[in-house]
């Protein structure tokens, strides 16, 4: 047996060990001198998709009261959802085009006003028709909010930090369903629905005011280091120029998002507008007592997209492909997303808020990086079309999601057949996303 070598002594280790010792250091510099202002950007984004959400979530909070003041019944409560859907499909056809062409600054300042003013008038709203218009008209200014954060995640984040970025921004449209129940209810007692609908349009123009005086690009921007900056454009280049839709159309990574907002977005929408009727219905909740459960909902839904984004994210950092990355996540989300099948058997109020609340945060999660995947296989000059493209089909899907579920309540009174599909749509569109682009190629543009 060979003898054991001999063990050097600390004065030989000495050298070796400030080596390592300097390294780390000097890495951890490395890290504080890069910057993180880009974070504050993604902060803003945040709370501009909170606003969005609180915008359009007023109607589902307010839908009993709103009934019983117009008298409509649930086929034509459907029928206003489905005002919205339309507008915004056709607002995401053509705002995220106008976004790509014009920037995101002065696109979702201006997507901003204009869905603020159109929620400001719902107030004013006095017949089934002035209201399906005042939806109408914030379905399409809403449609900017999307294409507008995801084309600033673009020019913000590197790829790796990517999932991260839309996982926390896209936490807005849950803390916007949070606030909305909490404060919705209470100032309506107060002062009446349309003082709530003023109020939450009035935020829009507070929001602008940090919007303008903190956004530029980043190689524009005084705040932004020369680390920070390189950090963020630390991917292979792009090249620059605007993208024709004609050279979008027929590519399969278009067609793998749209599949994926087509199936799970109606989803979403289903839980925004119907969930509060669910438990008013199911639970025997009055209106002043439906925030607290909405707020829990929403809550443990903020925490999936955050997990989503971060599992990601945590993934590639580790070695794992941005493919196998991406698909693991949607994948642990889309079955997290199944016990909702089960919900409307529930007798238990808070076992209920529960599943509903893991099925909210799974399609977060599940959200967050399909979102992503458009910056993964398109240019950052062509992301906000692509999201345009697939929000557009979303809100298709959501509209049909609207007139099933309005119509079989109408009929069944049972929540059964829209919770089934709930379950069911996140494993589906994951295996077409995985057919329709099984390596995540990025799109070879000309």
């Amino acid at each position: 047996m060979d003898p054991a070598p001999p063990i050097p002594p600390p004065s030989a280790l000495a050298p070796s060990l400030r080596s390592v010792q300097a390294g780390d250091l000097a890495a951890a510099s490395s890290l504080t001198r890069v910057g993180n202002f880009r974070w504050v950007i993604c902060a803003l984004l945040l709370f501009g998709v909170t606003k969005n959400y609180m915008d359009r979530q007023l109607l589902g909070v307010l839908k009993t009261t709103l009934q019983h003041d117009f008298g409509w019944n649930d086929i034509q409560y459907g029928h206003l959802v489905s005002y919205f859907q339309i507008a915004y499909a056709a607002g995401m056809l053509l705002v995220g085009r106008l976004i790509d062409r014009f920037g995101t600054r002065a696109g979702y300042a201006v997507a901003m006003t204009f869905w603020s003013l159109a929620s400001m008038a719902h107030a004013a709203a006095g017949s089934f028709v002035s209201f399906a218009a005042a939806r109408f008209a914030l379905g399409f200014g809403e449609a900017g909010v999307f294409p507008a954060s995801i084309k600033s995640v673009a020019e913000w984040f590197p790829k790796k930090e990517r999932a991260l970025a839309t996982g926390i921004f896209n936490a807005g449209t849950s803390v916007g369903a949070i606030v909305t129940p909490l404060l919705a209810p209470w100032m309506a007692s107060l002062w009446g629905w349309r003082s709530t609908f003023l109020f939450t349009g009035a935020l829009g123009f507070v929001w602008l005011i940090f919007w303008l005086l903190l956004y530029r690009k980043p190689h524009e921007h005084p705040r932004v280091s020369t680390a920070e900056l390189e950090y963020i454009r630390s991917d292979p280049s792009e090249s620059v120029g605007k993208i024709k839709w004609s050279a979008l159309l027929p590519h399969r990574q278009t067609y793998t998002f749209v599949v994926g907002k087509f199936l799970t977005d109606p989803i979403w929408w289903f839980y925004l507008f119907w969930v509060p009727d669910f438990l008013q219905r199911q639970h025997n909740l009055v209106l002043t007592k439906i925030g607290p459960p909405i707020a829990v909902i929403y809550l443990i839904s903020d925490v999936g997209s955050v997990a989503g984004g971060w599992l990601s994210s945590r993934l590639i950092r580790r070695g794992t492909s941005v493919n196998a990355a991406r698909k693991l996540t949607m994948l642990v989300c889309a079955l997290c997303a199944t016990p909702i099948i089960f919900a409307y058997r529930i007798e238990s109020l808070w076992a209920a808020v529960f599943v509903v609340g893991l099925a909210a945060a799974a399609h977060q999660g599940f959200s967050a990086n399909l979102y992503t995947l458009t910056s993964d296989m398109f240019p950052a000059r062509a992301v906000g079309s692509v999201v345009g493209i697939g929000g557009m089909a979303g809100a298709i899907g959501g509209m049909l999601i609207a007139e099933v579920v309005g119509h079989v309540l109408q009929w069944t009174g049972s929540y059964m057949i829209p919770f089934v599909m709930a379950g069911s749509a996140y494993l589906i569109a994951l295996f077409l996303i995985h057919i329709l682009a099984p390596k995540l190629e990025p799109a070879k543009i000309t």
